[in-house]
């Protein structure tokens, strides 16, 4: 998910990127236009103050040294990790870690490790798994165009054309090289190449592939604002927002200029913010009421910054694909003469249709399953992650069952298949953005050695973020010897840590680690739990001597 799900201060949500700052006075020359010369013994407190300095340097210097020296010994890092994990800090939390090596087999360490704790996105590691195991790295989710008959030799198309989305979210500019406009191009072309010219009836938008609500089970309402919330639909674009880009107004007390991408009329915004003086504080805020499509922007932008991008999600995702599938289709020179609609699984109950019976005039496919996981598990997109889970169930769902319970059910079968031991993972929906789903250090450590076995090994390894190169761990590990050797699944939730994944150690050995921490909030200000978990995977880097050999 990763932009900050969390809250900071008094409930306050920050948006991405959008920090608090703590303001002081500015110095003001016209209040002291001859500052006087320091005060006596100013020197000396000056000269204190450059000592205090270096000693600070030195110990910067010492701890920086520290991260990148290797272990000798797996005695040093159980040791090392032992004082870690059992820091008085952690006296109110949960912490739970297992590292296991590949190579040997051998449990090389572990605390609570079979402790039931929330795992926030590293539930996308079974969700991934799942996929792949399921459905296969080269499996192609199909999206299809269905009338009563094929267009005339003029190109008009008689009565209705029909969207049947399957859930395919490759649709979207982040599978285009950042290029909006190439979103529903595929889908536009097939259309032209099947000889549409014009359309007599409605666009309709047939979403009734997945069954049950629009939302993850237990996704709490005041996500659903946030892209890390969008509505899941069979028929997604563009991830379910729209994106904004803001910049400060030529003269403060003008509202905050924004522009929308991709380009839309299907949200209405009210413009409430102001541009304020340079050097002024950045406050942007986005709310859209829910189930609506009025999105009020509120707060400020100093005249002198350099400018803002975040996103708002949309509601009912069916209409939002084809309203801007339509405007796709006017700049090909394709036009509806009918209306825009969407049918969802209650309408598809109350009103069954055959499209057996109905003619696939033009489909597209989807972007192969292993580019689909890579997408969902290295930016840790949630609308991704439910929409695999959805989209194993809806192969499996039973009658009266929703397609997320279905998804879920086929999940435990993987899991015991997997040898992961029963009641190890409860699993909500499959993202982890649910607060209800828990699994344990040793659930996901069984996951990772089946999976490094599986004949989608690599697709499965080459999806995880890489520390200090891409996805959420692009930032991450600077400095320290677990840049490119770390490969993990982030999560964050509010007072939850996870990082689960592999590591090869300076020894060139291979390990798999779980560390899961929650319910922890730092008592100091320069603390945090990814830093926590981000030092204990460090740790595991810095291993210099084979786990075989004798201590």
């Amino acid at each position: 998910m990763n932009r900050s799900k969390g809250r900071a201060g008094l409930g306050l949500r920050l948006r991405p990127g959008v920090q608090a700052v703590a303001l002081r006075p500015a110095r003001n020359p016209k209040l002291n236009p001859n500052p006087a010369p320091f005060p006596s013994g100013s020197a000396a407190a000056i000269a204190a103050f450059g000592c205090l300095l270096l000693i600070v340097s030195l110990a910067h210097n010492a701890q920086a040294q520290l991260a990148t020296n290797g272990i000798p010994t797996l005695a040093a890092l159980r040791s090392n990790l032992t004082a870690r994990v059992e820091h008085p800090r952690f006296a109110a939390a949960q912490l739970g870690v297992k590292v296991v090596s590949l190579d040997t087999g051998r449990t090389l360490f572990e605390h609570n490790s079979g402790k039931l704790l929330k795992p926030a996105s590293n539930a996308k590691l079974y969700t991934g798994a799942l996929a792949l195991d399921r459905l296969g790295p080269q499996f192609r989710i199909r999206t299809s165009c269905y009338a009563a008959a094929r267009p005339d030799a003029t190109g008009t198309l008689a009565g209705d054309l029909t969207v049947f989305g399957r859930g395919d979210f490759s649709m979207a500019a982040r599978f285009n090289g950042g290029d909006y406009a190439k979103s529903l191009e595929p889908l536009v072309e097939a259309l032209a190449a099947a000889g549409v010219k014009r359309i007599t009836g409605d666009l309709v938008g047939e979403e009734s592939f997945f069954r049950g609500p629009p939302y993850g089970s237990a996704w709490t309402w005041d996500d659903l604002n946030y892209y890390y919330g969008a509505e899941v639909s069979a028929l997604t674009h563009e991830d379910n927002v729209v994106d904004l880009g803001f910049k400060p107004a030529p003269t403060p007390g003008q509202p905050v200029a924004f522009t929308t991408r991709p380009a839309t009329q299907f949200l209405q915004f009210i413009n409430r913010t102001t541009t304020v003086t340079n050097g002024g504080r950045r406050s942007l805020e986005l709310y859209r009421p829910l189930a609506q499509s009025v999105v009020y922007l509120r707060g400020s932008l100093p005249a002198d910054d350099a400018g803002w991008t975040d996103a708002m999600t949309v509601p009912r995702p069916a209409l939002w694909f084809v309203t801007q599938l339509r405007d796709a289709l006017a700049r090909r020179g394709i036009t509806v003469a009918g209306q825009l609609r969407t049918r969802d699984w209650l309408a598809a109950e109350a009103a069954p249709v055959d499209y057996a019976k109905q003619v696939e005039i033009a489909f597209t496919e989807s972007r192969p399953m292993s580019e689909l996981v890579t997408q969902m598990m290295k930016p840790s997109q949630n609308l991704y992650a439910q929409l695999l889970l959805l989209q194993v169930g809806a192969r499996t769902h039973k009658p009266g069952q929703t397609t997320e319970e279905a998804g879920l059910a086929e999940m435990q079968k993987f899991l015991a298949a997997a040898g992961v031991k029963r009641g190890s993972v409860l699993l909500e929906e499959g993202s982890g953005l649910s607060r209800g789903c828990l699994l344990t250090p040793d659930a996901t450590i069984q996951l990772l050695r089946h999976m490094d076995q599986h004949p989608a090994a690599a697709a499965y390894r080459a999806s995880l973020p890489i520390a200090g190169v891409d996805g959420t761990l692009k930032a991450r590990f600077g400095g320290t010897p677990a840049v490119r050797t770390v490969l993990a699944k982030t999560g964050s939730l509010r007072y939850v840590s996870s990082l689960s994944g592999h590591v090869t150690t300076m020894a060139k050995e291979r390990l798999v680690f779980a560390i899961m921490l929650n319910n922890y909030s730092p008592a100091g200000a320069d603390g945090s739990g990814r830093a926590e978990v981000d030092a204990l995977a460090t740790l595991l880097a810095r291993l210099t001597q084979p786990s075989s050999q004798p201590e």
